[in-house]
């Protein structure tokens, strides 16, 4: 990783297997994956209820829910990131990403709820006085606008490439490394863009890179 994406307050990275992968794991995936899915979407719930759903505190982050509205309020009102919001957003993001990692097929280890496995991300702690504007959560998601955008091609450009190598462990065993290389860097910009939008830990806009 070049210093850059070293230095960045959001930072991911994913291990490359290098060996063969399950093929019996890789061809029923999307049935595997039912469980621990199903646990991602619960704790969403379990955490903000019908009611901050309903008014808008809780929103997607990789399937799961982060607090947001209340990480809003308390940076305009009283200048603060609770560290135990900011470590219950990190964890959560950490999960969620080894489970996306896992239906991408990037891994054939079950997801853990609370181990790193190949899956290594991490998030920057703010000082709100010294690193965050109190202002800026308030537009953040509007100037966060052509990320989303640029997201949803992403996106789309993603699931067939993850489509390609699914045929591909099949017969071969191998993830192909160019397309491993491409979905980990969309999953990198997504993370960059939740860190600055979402979970507001960053003042420091998202570059439009993969790396």
């Amino acid at each position: 990783m070049n210093s850059f994406a070293e230095s960045h307050p959001a930072r991911l990275t994913i291990d490359y297997p290098d060996r063969e992968l399950d093929r019996l794991s890789t061809l029923l995936r999307l049935v595997y994956v039912i469980p621990i899915a199903i646990v991602v979407g619960l704790i969403g719930e379990t955490a903000f209820g019908d009611t901050a759903s309903e008014s808008g505190a809780r929103i997607g982050a990789f399937g799961g829910g982060v607090l947001v509205m209340p990480v809003l309020l308390m940076i305009l009102f009283r200048q603060k990131y609770p560290r135990w919001w900011f470590d219950f957003n990190l964890q959560l993001v950490r999960f969620s990403t080894r489970v996306i990692s896992y239906v991408a097929l990037m891994s054939d280890k079950y997801p853990s709820t609370d181990e790193e496995q190949s899956v290594h991300l991490d998030l920057d702690y703010p000082t709100v006085t010294e690193d965050l504007n109190r202002w800026l959560p308030l537009v953040k998601w509007f100037l966060a606008i052509p990320h989303y955008i640029a997201l949803a091609f992403l996106g789309a450009a993603a699931v067939v490439a993850v489509a390609v190598a699914w045929f591909a462990v099949l017969l071969t065993g191998r993830y192909p490394r160019g397309i491993f290389s491409f979905v980990e860097g969309v999953l990198r910009w997504g993370l960059r863009v939740e860190a600055y939008a979402l979970l507001l830990v960053t003042d420091r806009y998202p570059p439009f890179s993969l790396a």
